[in-house]
Protein backbone atom coordinates (compact mmCIF):
# COMPACT_ATOMS: atom_id res chain seq x y z
CA UNK A 1 0.00 0.00 0.00
CA UNK A 2 1.15 3.51 -0.68
CA UNK A 3 1.70 6.22 1.90
CA UNK A 4 -1.66 7.98 1.40
CA UNK A 5 -4.57 8.81 3.73
CA UNK A 6 -7.59 6.72 2.72
CA UNK A 7 -10.12 9.50 3.37
CA UNK A 8 -8.60 12.84 2.36
CA UNK A 9 -5.87 11.59 0.01
CA UNK A 10 -3.06 13.42 1.77
CA UNK A 11 0.31 12.06 0.58
CA UNK A 12 4.06 12.65 0.67
CA UNK A 13 5.22 16.02 -0.67
CA UNK A 14 8.66 16.99 -1.93
CA UNK A 15 10.37 20.13 -0.69
CA UNK A 16 13.79 21.41 0.22
CA UNK A 17 15.57 21.91 3.49
CA UNK A 18 17.64 25.04 3.97
CA UNK A 19 19.84 25.07 7.01
CA UNK A 20 21.16 28.38 8.33
CA UNK A 21 19.08 30.46 5.93
CA UNK A 22 20.06 33.80 7.49
CA UNK A 23 23.48 32.71 8.67
CA UNK A 24 24.62 31.74 12.11
CA UNK A 25 25.59 34.08 14.95
CA UNK A 26 24.87 37.41 13.36
CA UNK A 27 25.35 36.72 9.65
CA UNK A 28 28.95 35.56 9.94
CA UNK A 29 28.52 32.89 7.26
CA UNK A 30 29.01 34.44 3.86
CA UNK A 31 28.50 31.19 1.95
CA UNK A 32 25.02 29.80 2.47
CA UNK A 33 24.28 26.11 2.65
CA UNK A 34 22.69 24.76 -0.54
CA UNK A 35 19.11 23.55 -0.41
CA UNK A 36 18.85 19.76 -0.28
CA UNK A 37 15.73 17.83 -1.30
CA UNK A 38 13.65 16.20 1.41
CA UNK A 39 10.27 14.55 1.93
CA UNK A 40 7.39 15.83 4.03
CA UNK A 41 5.29 12.82 5.07
CA UNK A 42 1.81 13.00 6.61
CA UNK A 43 1.33 11.52 10.07
CA UNK A 44 -0.56 8.34 9.12
CA UNK A 45 -2.01 5.94 11.68
CA UNK A 46 -3.57 2.53 11.14
CA UNK A 47 -7.09 2.61 12.60
CA UNK A 48 -10.14 0.41 12.59
CA UNK A 49 -13.27 2.42 11.87
CA UNK A 50 -16.92 1.43 11.74
CA UNK A 51 -18.72 2.64 8.63
CA UNK A 52 -22.46 1.88 8.56
CA UNK A 53 -22.04 -1.21 10.73
CA UNK A 54 -18.95 -2.62 8.93
CA UNK A 55 -15.46 -2.62 10.42
CA UNK A 56 -12.67 -1.43 8.12
CA UNK A 57 -8.93 -1.15 8.68
CA UNK A 58 -7.65 2.06 7.09
CA UNK A 59 -4.70 4.42 7.14
CA UNK A 60 -5.79 7.83 8.38
CA UNK A 61 -3.92 11.08 8.84
CA UNK A 62 -4.19 12.59 12.29
CA UNK A 63 -6.29 15.47 10.96
CA UNK A 64 -8.96 13.02 9.76
CA UNK A 65 -8.85 11.21 13.12
CA UNK A 66 -9.49 14.51 14.89
CA UNK A 67 -12.41 15.29 12.54
CA UNK A 68 -13.96 11.88 13.19
CA UNK A 69 -13.70 12.34 16.95
CA UNK A 70 -15.16 15.85 16.79
CA UNK A 71 -17.87 15.61 14.12
CA UNK A 72 -18.45 11.88 13.65
CA UNK A 73 -18.13 12.14 9.86
CA UNK A 74 -15.66 13.10 7.16
CA UNK A 75 -16.43 13.88 3.50
CA UNK A 76 -18.63 11.19 1.96
CA UNK A 77 -18.30 8.93 5.01
CA UNK A 78 -21.24 9.46 7.33
CA UNK A 79 -21.71 8.08 10.83
CA UNK A 80 -18.11 6.92 11.33
CA UNK A 81 -16.96 5.61 14.68
CA UNK A 82 -13.43 4.78 15.75
CA UNK A 83 -13.43 1.16 16.81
Amino acid sequence: MSYVCDICGKKTKIGSSKKHKRGVAGKRWKDRVTATPRLFKPNLQKKTIIVSGEKRKVKLCTKCIKRIRKFGSVKSYSNIQLG
